[in-house]
């Protein structure tokens, strides 16, 4: 099975809001799915946490480097890495590779007839906890919206981005009281400040100050309380915060999480399997981390394309026990043919054969600018 052709589609019309500074409009976009083609008439498909125009300029580099190849996953995405190492390591172009490695490892699935999962070493569980991720509000219509989500079915929650830490410590508090009345002491809480904004202004005595605050919660982590460069900053808060602290979304390759990882700067890594150079990454970082006593869950705020990746990563690593779901998005809610089904509070992992998800070629047609992204 070799490869033949690659397709990118960029997702307009049901973009979510980021919780930015300069915030996201339906329209825009910021999410792109990517099919790579075989001569045997499979498509194997991956998505992209970045614009279709630079996931296309990126194509124009790197499918030299796979179109032709046999698919293979390890092989063809270390190759990619190795050939642009001078043009845009940890840029687009890694955010690139990141959903041509899953569309490559959907595609071994599918030759194997097996779960990407179970290639990637076995299944350590069917089933796993999501955790409902959404942006703070106003702490009335938040306490609304998470009771919504608690009547779905969710036991695990995170709250994120917002107005917190951007008005008054007052105003944080009650927001996080609020959320905690709303899904009761038997939900889980987590915590994101956000400090990836480009406008975030606090520093570590905030973070300290802050998770100090949380611990009165039960929160269970307080995700990038710092700029994601302020390597020394998280371990001093690592120390010293009550709470667990999880950061590392923008971080790429395996080498990008080295350092957090050897200083001891973080108790959760967040990998983001759309940007951190794709599944083969994403399964290094997590082995490393272990190998460390600390947890690796993944960062999930893209597509059902990604969610059904990091589903088949918490089959595959021991200690990949919770996964991000984005709620009230299009790209993950009306993407696929057969939705995603919660019971007890848990996913299923898909057994079917590669990422196990289908595109409904009807909600690309609403939300893609290429029809020709599955097609033959």
């Amino acid at each position: 099975m070799r490869i033949t052709r690659i397709e990118a589609a960029g997702l307009r019309g049901g973009t979510p809001a980021g919780g930015w500074q300069d915030e996201l409009q339906a329209d825009d976009n910021v999410h792109t799915l990517v099919a790579i083609h075989t001569d045997a008439g499979r498509v194997g498909v991956g998505s992209v946490f970045t614009s279709a125009t630079l996931v296309r300029g990126s194509l124009e580099v790197l499918s030299p480097q796979l179109v032709g190849e046999q698919v293979e996953p390890g092989r063809l995405t270390e190759r990619m890495h190795r050939a642009t190492f001078w043009q845009g390591r940890g840029g687009s172009i890694t955010h690139t590779i990141s959903g041509l490695d899953q569309a490559l490892w959907d595609l071994f699935g599918q030759q194997a007839g097996q779960p990407v999962s179970r290639l990637l070493g076995g299944r350590y569980r069917e089933r796993v906890r999501p955790y409902a991720s959404l942006l703070m509000d106003e702490p009335d219509r938040l306490r609304d919206h998470l009771t919504g989500l608690r009547e779905q079915g969710f036991r695990s929650f995170k709250i994120g981005w917002g107005p917190f830490g951007r008005v008054s410590a007052r105003l944080d508090e009650q927001i996080v009281a609020a959320a905690r009345q709303a899904i009761g002491d038997d939900a889980e809480l987590m915590v994101d400040a956000g400090g990836s904004d480009t406008a975030w202004a606090n520093g570590y005595r905030w973070a300290l100050n802050t998770a100090r605050m949380l611990a009165d919660y039960q929160v269970v982590w307080f995700e990038e309380a710092l700029r994601p460069d302020c390597i020394d900053d998280f371990v001093l808060l690592r120390e010293h915060s009550p709470v667990p602290i999880s950061g590392g979304e923008v971080l790429t390759r395996r080498q990008g999480f080295e350092p957090w990882i050897q200083r001891g700067a973080l108790d959760i890594l967040q990998p983001d399997v759309t940007k951190c150079g794709g599944i083969g990454e994403l399964v290094a970082v997590a082995w490393r981390a272990h190998d460390r006593g600390l947890r690796v869950i993944p960062h999930g705020w893209n597509t059902a394309v990604g969610l059904a990746t990091d589903l088949q990563l918490a089959a595959a690593l021991p200690d990949v026990d919770r996964i991000e779901y984005i709620t009230g998005s299009p790209y993950v809610d009306g993407l696929t043919t057969h939705g995603w089904q919660l019971v007890d509070g848990l996913l299923d992992i898909p057994s079917e054969p590669g990422l196990g998800v289908q595109l409904d070629p009807d909600a690309l047609a609403r939300y893609s600018d290429n029809p020709r992204l599955l097609t033959a």
